[in-house]
């Protein structure tokens, strides 16, 4: 069977798959892209997409789909993938919110409590309504961006915790 998109690699592409395959530094799905580039080379062993798929343990349309990106797209778009156009999922906090979850964590403590914990945080930034929802991990993220730790005291050193013997 004739092959629609026939992959025809340069003696410098196939030189790098080959490096880039035993340097073990690529995720699987680029080794096996590049395995599948290797193995249909016109100037190389020149395989069917059924033989590749069999060989790579993967089913022939990707063999396809990798034939069909190296022609369309290029050497380099057929192994990597495509970088998202947009997050799967929208961030919780804009600038402002972050800003303002900021200055929240720098203001003064809630009363009762020495510092403000990072779920402290998440639920007065839900009262201000920051956020409509916020979870102490995304409070966590939020302030590692700017070094703030809600933990230390003014004077920048961590308060002594004293066990509790039940």
């Amino acid at each position: 069977m004739n092959q629609i998109y026939v992959v025809d690699l340069l003696p410098s592409q196939r030189k790098k798959l080959k490096r880039w395959c035993r340097s073990g530094k690529r995720g699987v799905l680029e080794v096996l892209r590049m395995r599948i580039l290797l193995l249909a080379d016109v100037n190389g062993p020149a395989w069917t997409d059924k033989r590749i798929s069999e060989a790579m343990a993967c089913c022939p349309l990707t063999v396809a789909n990798v034939r069909r990106y190296f022609v369309e797209r290029g050497f380099m778009a057929s192994i990597c993938r495509k970088k998202q156009e947009r997050p799967s999922q929208e961030p919780l906090l804009d600038g402002r919110g972050e800003a303002r979850l900021i200055a929240l964590a720098c203001g003064e403590t809630p009363e009762g409590h020495a510092r403000w914990t990072l779920r402290l945080l998440a639920q007065r930034a839900v009262e201000l309504e920051i956020a409509d929802h916020l979870s102490h991990e995304s409070v966590r993220r939020t302030l590692k961006k700017t070094n703030l730790n809600p933990t230390k005291s003014a004077n920048g050193s961590f308060p002594q915790r004293r066990m509790q013997l039940l």
